[in-house]
């Protein structure tokens, strides 16, 4: 007998906060595993991006459409798969892209606020202001012992979180035994 790794392709939902790396991470993640690179941010409605860009946190309410864009987008991801950059928040957020799009793994890339700050008042052309972080931080659920969500530490290079990435992925996915 000998172990053969799923045929089921990826799909994996890069999460955290604004300024963790998340992009970075996803893209990086995605070509590493031949798999389709999704920018969760392009999902967003117009009117959550207006929202945003003039100061205003969203509400679960306002994030249900992308949400739901998200997982109908990682559900439909074909042979390749799929990796998605999400804040993906909340449990029930998770919860919901695991119902639209079954065995959705996250990977949450997390880190300290001071980085956090410094990162996103040198991040130019976006239209989420840091002044949101605060908003994302109290929002935050970090990922529970039963969701089996590895986190990484954002300050490591992006080489390394996706060898870990890859290497945490690894260990949960599941194996079929053949003859």
């Amino acid at each position: 007998m000998c172990a053969q790794a799923s045929a089921e392709p990826p799909r994996i939902v890069v999460m955290g906060v604004s300024g963790c790396g998340k992009s970075t991470l996803a893209l990086a993640l995605a070509q590493a595993l031949g798999a389709r690179f999704i920018e969760g941010d392009e999902l967003h409605p117009p009117r959550n991006v207006v929202l945003m860009a003039s100061g205003t946190p969203l509400t679960d309410d306002d994030r249900q459409e992308w949400l739901q864009a998200i997982g109908q987008t990682l559900a439909a991801s074909g042979p390749a798969g799929a990796v998605v950059s999400c804040s993906a928040l909340k449990r029930s957020y998770r919860d919901l892209l695991r119902q639209l799009a079954p065995r959705t793994r996250f990977v949450h890339l997390h880190g300290p606020q001071w980085l956090l700050e410094q990162r996103l008042a040198g991040r130019a052309g976006h239209y989420m202001p840091a002044a949101l972080l605060q908003s994302q931080l109290d929002t935050l659920q970090c990922p529970q012992a039963d969701e089996a969500v590895p986190v990484l530490d954002m300050a490591l290079a992006t080489a390394q979180q996706v060898s870990l990435a890859l290497q945490a992925l690894q260990m949960q996915a599941q194996v079929a035994i053949t003859p």
